[in-house]
């Protein structure tokens, strides 16, 4: 599919501080767009996202939701440019779009960043799925990983202001990034993309440029991935679901080292290492 929008745009001459007053400079900025994802007319959420992979961000969307268990439950998907911003237009396949509408009949109010769609407390506190995967990692192949998603953001070294997250392999190396203003978002188009690839999530890495909160896990263990590794910390409640989803969660993972904050029985320490 075609991009419907420009994920940059170019501000007018801005001045920085230490350059001389009559020299000032451009700057591209990342662009940050409505994007409505409805199935069969019915709009269930509008979130605002970066213009680009959103055919994987409609369908990693639909899967982090529950609202499919797989890409072919989309029998139909049109980006479909508005005044406004863009719709994700889509037709679930089966009895799918029937179980939508009576699901959102019992909705009471408006959806936030990463639990859209929730009906209660307890959905929200719902028990992620249990993640099984034999996968064990050096320390070096954990840095590795880092460090090749560090290289390969386009878009945030030109705005910086973008989220990424990559999928890492162990005989591949990295096999795919996706960026987003939103790191909840960046997740969703990942999640999008594995879900069409030939890779089974157990086999790798998910690898993320933000801090780790409960719901990057949760879709984590939707996705089905056993190691997340994140440049920043995690919160407690998301080491917890890290725990109980039986993900191994590496955190605060830079150049000098990472923490192992869960299930660190897939980290093979081989090789001396200085965790801070």
């Amino acid at each position: 599919m075609s991009l419907p929008a420009p994920s940059v745009a170019s501000a007018p001459a801005v001045w920085r501080l230490g350059a001389p007053l009559s020299d000032p400079a451009g700057r591209l900025l990342a662009e940050e767009t409505p994007i409505a994802l409805t199935y069969g007319r019915s709009t269930y959420a509008v979130m605002l996202a970066t213009p680009a992979d959103l055919a994987d961000f409609a369908i990693g969307f639909s899967l982090n939701e529950g609202l499919i268990e797989s890409a072919t439950d989309i029998a139909n998907l049109e980006l479909v440019p508005r005044p406004l911003g863009i719709e994700l237009r889509m037709d679930l396949a089966g009895g799918r779009q029937d179980a939508l509408h009576a699901r959102r009949r019992h909705l009471t109010g408006a959806t936030g960043c990463g639990l859209c769609g929730m009906e209660s407390l307890e959905q929200a506190s719902r028990p992620p799925p249990r993640v099984r995967a034999m996968l064990q990692l050096s320390a070096t192949e954990i840095a590795g990983a880092m460090a090749a998603l560090g290289a390969a953001q386009p878009l945030n070294r030109t705005t910086h202001a973008c989220h990424a997250a990559g999928f890492w392999h162990p005989r591949t190396g990295l096999a795919a990034v996706r960026e987003d203003v939103g790191r909840h978002n960046a997740l969703d188009k990942l999640a999008g993309w594995l879900a069409q690839s030939a890779y089974s999530a157990q086999e790798g890495v998910i690898v993320l440029t933000s801090r780790v909160s409960v719901e990057m896990v949760q879709k984590t263990a939707t996705i089905g991935a056993a190691v997340l590794v994140a440049v920043s910390a995690p919160t407690a409640l998301a080491m917890r679901t890290a725990e109980q989803a039986g993900i191994t969660l590496v955190a605060v993972a830079r150049a000098d080292g990472f923490e192992v904050f869960t299930h660190g029985e897939r980290i093979v320490l081989t090789e001396p290492l200085d965790v801070a």
